[in-house]
């Protein structure tokens, strides 16, 4: 009996599954795990199993994620579960429950914190007594933005040889890409169904986290990011995709905050830690433009009969990007942290600048890879390569399960590079860069 883990894909038949099931098909350690493919409907799931030209090797189960006794039958047999079936506020918790219940872990590509934050309070004990891995948003959201901070940290550690307290970290995107149905779904659903009391809840920062930090500072109209090593400003707009990525790196940082306070050498990011993160736009005007575009697409979606009618005109469920889209897609996310300053007035704090740029559509054939590498972390990567605080199992991130594991995994693919160093920070006024 082969004792390879089993990957299973739910979903496998759905836009973004099927870019996941064609990656892992022709996987270089193909050969070390057995791919089983999850799909409501039996004749597509043949029909990808041909169009991929997969042999009687994967396993192939019809689940309906609206059976209890479907999920389980699929759920029980794998070592980790890719869920590609969203929303997930109305499909993916019994995945989640089926997962805890059996030790399987567990990787998604969610961006619906209110959801996050339901499945912490229910299943984040049980899971660290079953030894189940449960990480959601493992995909465009949230993985750049957790794992350039954890990069960056990092950094600051080895040039220091010790922890090192974090000030701010901050995010700048330059992005080139589609959407498809699932995320206009996933859209109307936080409108229609999400409660407004949980609504409001995540709104506030730390929603997700086991601790409240510093709050971080009002978002300005214009964001500005100076470069030490280049001296060049980046100028760009608030990101939609801001409040879902801070909220899981908020807690990655309480969940690094708790394990340090018991181990004075683990990592962590420190007390008065910020995160921010901002969309490259090249201008002031362009910024403020795009803001206002922002607001107003948001604004036409929270009026009833004008979501009516984009629902109707929108990519619908199942559609996205076309191939020309999805394979002229880049992203480039370039990362400033800043050290908390120095006690000696004449010091400049200390600077990591993380680069992590990927080819190919950020939301759906980058994500493909993103969140296939990040189950491959955890079921073919050493136990204790992982960072000691997601060895225990529960509801984590991306950066406390996977950590670097994934970051070389991601490079190992060839789609994905990252470049830290330290930078020469702008120097204090009147006195000399160190």
């Amino acid at each position: 009996m082969s004792t390879k883990p089993v990957v299973l894909l739910l979903g496998a038949t759905g836009f973004t599954g099927r870019l996941i099931a064609k990656y892992l098909s022709t996987h270089p350690e193909g050969s070390a795990f057995t791919l089983a493919l999850g799909a409501r409907s039996k004749g597509r799931l043949d029909a990808l199993a041909s169009d991929l030209g997969l042999g009687s090797a994967v396993q192939l189960h019809v689940v309906d994620v609206t059976r209890a006794e479907q999920i389980e039958a699929a759920v029980k047999g794998a070592a980790v579960v890719i869920n590609t079936v969203g929303p997930f506020w109305t499909w993916g918790t019994p995945v989640v429950h089926a997962c805890v219940k059996h030790g399987v872990h567990y990787v998604d590509l969610t961006g619906e914190t209110e959801w996050i934050k339901r499945i912490i309070t229910t299943y984040h004990y049980s899971a660290t007594k079953t030894g189940a891995i449960i990480v959601p948003s493992c995909g465009f959201d949230s993985v750049p933005a957790d794992i350039t901070t954890h990069v960056s940290s990092k950094t600051l550690r080895d040039i220091t040889g010790e922890p090192v307290d974090i000030d701010t970290s901050v995010s700048a995107y330059v992005v080139r890409g589609g959407f498809s149905g699932g995320t206009v779904s996933t859209l109307v659903t936080a409108i229609e169904e999400i409660p407004a009391n949980e609504r409001r809840v995540v709104r506030t920062e730390f929603s997700l986290s086991p601790a409240v930090g510093t709050p971080s500072p009002r978002s300005p109209l214009i964001y500005r990011l100076f470069l030490p090593d280049t001296r060049k400003t980046l100028i760009g707009a608030y990101f939609f995709m801001q409040p879902p990525n801070r909220a899981v790196v908020h807690r990655s940082w309480g969940l690094l905050e708790a394990e340090a306070a018991g181990d004075a050498r683990a990592p962590r990011y420190g007390p008065v830690f910020k995160y921010d993160e901002f969309l490259v736009t090249g201008g002031a005007v362009r910024s403020v433009l795009l803001t206002l575009a922002m607001a107003l697409g948001l604004g036409a979606f929270l009026i009833t009969p004008i979501r009516w009618l984009l629902k109707k005109v929108l990519p619908k469920s199942g559609e996205g990007p076309s191939e020309t889209v999805q394979r002229n897609g880049f992203m480039k996310v370039t990362n400033l942290t800043t050290a908390v300053a120095s006690a000696s007035p004449a010091a400049a704090p200390l600077q990591v600048k993380t680069v992590m740029t990927g080819q190919g559509d950020p939301g759906y054939s980058l994500t493909a890879v993103i969140i296939a590498e990040a189950a491959l972390s955890l079921v073919l990567s050493a136990t204790d390569a992982r960072p000691a605080v997601g060895r225990r199992g529960g509801v984590l991130t991306p950066a406390t399960a996977m950590g670097d594991v994934l970051v070389e995994r991601l490079v190992k693919s060839g789609r994905v590079t990252f470049e830290s160093k330290v930078v020469a920070a702008r120097p204090v006024e009147g006195k000399k860069t160190v």
